[in-house]
């Protein structure tokens, strides 16, 4: 944990100037860009940029109610599909979904419309009286979510417009997931998170209780046994090993710890930072870690990856911000060896240089060394395995490291379903886990009406 990084020094700069280096990472278009950007929608039949976007939003037609100066039903539209429309506006990758295959890509501007921009634009400007969504009748049945991130927060959502009760238990001290605790500071700024949520909440029949951890303070079988189904959005929230010889000195941990950390610090220059770092990954997440460090006041970053950059999972965007931020990024080597000083702190890593020996990655046997303060890995994560030393999370069948479900979000065990990162099927994006928790609600909410018909 970032307690491990307590012997660093704070920052030179004084809080307030470090917040101002935590400002929106894109500014929001203001009224006339957004009239002039709708105007370059073509409004296509059958949108690509709707056909690809997982939450199967109406691109198109927000964007036409956005040109007839409709704010309100644009936004409805985008919440309809997705009820965390304004922070996947923000953090969603377009430029390899929506906005990748704008057909404005093609012509002789050759510049896709700033959707990303736009449904922000519709759903920050929205004014609507009360919630735009009004709950069903009540159905009498009560669902438990486990997990209050961005796939349980949408089951949630959905499954009270179809009348039910939600209850949502969380093991942080906040709702939000990767929305509160993960997230770039600059990408979700302004306590953005809490204020979706609290709009959210507003449908009604929605509970949340905190510091609730599967496996110590409740149990699954017991959530099985006391409600009428069960939704385990529980994200992924181990991180993965390198695997090396010292990897638990101090000056050594998760990325994501450093993030949360950071996301939640009132006092930002309170926050230990290195002179020099490693960043080790290739995903958004290293990213982050790493322009966020170099924003704090790092003098040097280093992003190491193992491979090339055409094999990285950030986008082509995300690293050429990493680039603006004078973050350094090294790739063809693969960590061999954390080297430690006198005292048993991180003092840097040893590389091994790697090439491609036909389609095996393999080390070329060459080394060399990078000396860093602080080494922040960022390598994936994995489902916690504390989750199942549930007895019966325990019983439930895994597809490699996550939770194996049917096309309803269904798992093995009759009555429970999961969805959002900790699942096989889908990417590891905010908006797929929107669509995973919405998918769900419908599969429960017709499950357990078949289920009322049948009896």
């Amino acid at each position: 944990m970032i307690e491990s990084l307590s012997y660093l020094p704070h920052p030179a700069l004084p809080n307030e100037e470090l917040a101002g280096h935590f400002t929106d990472l894109a500014p929001p278009l203001s009224a006339r860009q957004a009239a002039i950007e709708s105007a370059r929608c073509l409004y296509c039949y059958d949108a690509p940029c709707s056909r690809i976007c997982p939450s199967e939003i109406d691109v198109a037609s927000f964007i036409r109610n956005i040109h007839d100066k409709n704010i309100n039903g644009a936004a409805a539209g985008i919440l309809k599909q997705n009820i965390l429309g304004g922070s996947c506006a923000r953090v969603c990758p377009t430029e390899i979904l929506c906005e990748d295959v704008c057909v404005r890509n093609h012509d002789a501007e050759g510049q896709p419309v700033k959707i990303g921009l736009l449904q922000r634009y519709a759903v920050d400007h929205m004014q609507f009286a009360a919630h735009p969504f009004k709950r069903a009748a009540s159905t009498g049945k009560t669902i438990a979510i486990v997990g209050a991130g961005p796939g349980g927060l949408s089951c949630a959502h959905r499954l009270a417009m179809l009348g039910h009760d939600v209850v949502i238990f969380e093991k942080e001290g906040k709702a939000g997931g990767l929305n509160e605790y993960g997230i770039a500071k600059y990408k979700l700024t302004d306590d953005f998170a809490q204020k979706e949520i609290d709009f959210l909440l507003d449908i009604g029949g929605i509970e949340i209780r905190c510091r609730q951890v599967l496996g110590e303070n409740m149990q699954l079988r017991d959530l099985h046994a006391q409600y009428d189904a069960v939704f385990l959005g529980l994200g992924l929230g181990a991180s993965r090993k390198l695997g090396l010889t010292g990897e638990d000195a101090p000056g050594l941990l998760a990325a994501v710890d450093y993030i949360s950390a950071l996301r939640q610090a009132d006092d930002l220059a309170a926050l230990p930072v290195p002179k020099r770092a490693i960043v080790i990954g290739a995903g958004n997440t290293a990213i982050d870690m790493a322009v966020q460090i170099q924003r704090l006041g790092a003098e040097e970053v280093t992003l190491v990856y193992r491979r090339g950059f055409d094999a990285m999972t950030a986008t082509h965007h995300e690293q050429e911000i990493a680039k603006a931020n004078q973050v350094r990024m090294l790739t063809w080597a693969q960590p061999q060896q954390v080297l430690l000083d006198a005292g048993g702190h991180v003092a840097g890593m040893r590389f091994e240089k790697t090439r491609m020996q036909g389609t095996r990655l393999t080390g070329t046997g060459e080394t060399f060394d990078v000396a860093a303060d602080a080494i922040f890995k960022a390598i994936g994560q994995s489902l916690d395995t504390d989750v199942l030393h549930d007895p019966m999370a325990a019983l439930l069948q895994r597809e490699g490291d996550k939770i194996a479900v049917d096309a309803g979000f269904r798992t093995v065990l009759p009555g429970i379903y999961a969805g959002g990162d900790c699942v096989a099927p889908g990417q590891d994006l905010t908006v797929q886990a929107v669509q995973h928790g919405k998918l769900a609600a419908l599969a429960i909410h017709s499950d357990l009406f078949n289920k009322v018909e049948a009896a």
